[in-house]
């Protein structure tokens, strides 16, 4: 995996090369490649850098960061360097880290000192929180999403089934053959660190348990609609429904499971729907799954759940980078899978997987809001593989 490099990288060796101008910021989920791609940067690079990361360091606080930052200069004076490179990993990790940042980054602006700065995070909430408070109009975005299915086939040679039931998480590609290791790499590894080091960490959390289950419950209904009424009558000391709204929103910020909204054009109607609950990646949904790999493979109905939910799993955590929300759409017994919208323009998309019968859900929708596209994914439309694989900016051309 060390030598797949994803696009990304090509974007940031090219703006570290560019003259001074904004500090570049990677954000995306834990365990997508941010650390392996900025060493794959650093391997590459002819700049001298340094590269720290607040994971290593016990009580990392802003005075470490004024300090290293203080050391960079002084390598720069010392041996009259132009150019310098510092990379800060886990930034989210550090009190006051936006301040200090802001504060170092305006001084070398003012001594007109050629220090690039790339800083990278896995908490999205904490991250644009600080950068939006303190560091307006001194940053640049390089969003980091989860595993595409090209990208997995490409890295791992993974099939369609293979992406469908085990997502796509490079870190764990390499347990796919003994199922319980790779469960206990995705809650271990993955879930319990991202629920909380991200979400519990910064958040006043009333009840931990309560979004630990709220998570569970949600991801084992991925692709499904279900009220957070029906969700809180489920979990013990549920607490009330806007609390539960409140987590669910936390945990779509850190890239892990949304509730999508019915699409409508009247925006009070859509924050009353029913949630439709989508995980960001399908390993988050079957690592809690009553049925192994081949299990799914080998029934066409449970096959249908699960590769619905993959395909809403791509659409969720490609929402950011190609710039649109994502909603459902329902009409008494008639649906459209997923709505699409940006800047003025719909696209209406329907899975057909084979496991329902009958839906006028399309050609209803066509007729109420004149979509820009809409179209079928799977039997008799774009084949699964295709959907996929494709750039979801094109959609919209």
């Amino acid at each position: 995996m060390m030598g797949y490099k994803r696009a990304q990288y090509s974007e940031v060796m090219a703006r570290i090369n560019e003259p001074r101008n904004k500090m570049q910021v990677i954000v995306g989920p834990r365990q997508v490649g941010k650390s392996t791609l900025i060493g794959q940067v650093l391997e590459a690079c002819d700049m001298p850098y340094d590269s720290y990361s607040a994971d290593d360091v016990v009580g990392a606080s802003a005075d470490w960061l004024a300090s290293i930052w203080q050391t960079a200069r002084m390598r720069m004076d010392m041996r009259g360097e132009g150019k310098r490179l510092l990379v800060v990993d886990e930034i989210q990790k550090i009190t006051n880290w936006s301040e200090t940042i802001k504060a170092e980054w305006d001084r070398d602006t003012r001594e007109k000192r050629d220090l690039i700065v790339v800083l990278l995070g896995s908490s999205r909430m904490l991250i644009e929180k600080g950068l939006t408070e303190s560091l307006a109009g001194r940053y640049e975005l390089i969003r980091l999403t989860h595993w595409t299915f090209p990208e997995m086939k490409e890295c791992f040679g993974w099939n369609l089934y293979q992406y469908v039931y085990f997502g796509g998480y490079p870190g764990a590609a390499a347990y796919i053959t003994d199922e319980r290791r790779w469960r206990n790499y995705i809650k271990d590894a993955l879930i319990e660190p991202s629920i909380s080091k991200d979400v519990l960490m910064d958040t006043k959390i009333m009840k931990p348990q309560l979004l630990r289950q709220l998570f569970e419950l949600g991801s084992s209904y991925s692709g499904e609609l279900l009220s957070l009424t029906k969700v809180a009558a489920q979990l013990q000391d549920a607490g009330n429904v806007t609390t539960l709204a409140g987590y669910l929103h936390l945990l779509d910020e850190c890239g892990l499971l949304c509730g999508l909204q019915k699409y409508a054009e009247d925006e009070a109607r859509k924050y009353n729907s029913i949630p439709k609950f989508q995980v960001h990646n399908n390993a988050l949904r079957n690592v809690y799954a009553d049925k192994d790999y081949m299990e799914m493979a080998e029934d066409p109905k449970v096959w249908g759940r699960y590769v619905e939910s993959a395909v809403g799993a791509y659409i969720v955590s490609q929402a950011q980078i190609c710039d649109y929300k994502a909603y459902y759409w329902r009409d008494s017994h008639d649906e459209v899978d997923f709505v699409l919208h940006r800047r003025g323009k719909t696209i209406a998309i329907e899975v057909k997987s084979g496991r329902r019968t009958t839906n006028n859900g399309l050609p209803k929708f066509e007729k109420a809001y004149h979509p820009h596209r809409a179209f079928v994914v799977g039997s008799g439309g774009l084949s699964f593989e295709e959907f996929l694989s494709m750039d979801l900016n094109l959609l919209f051309k």
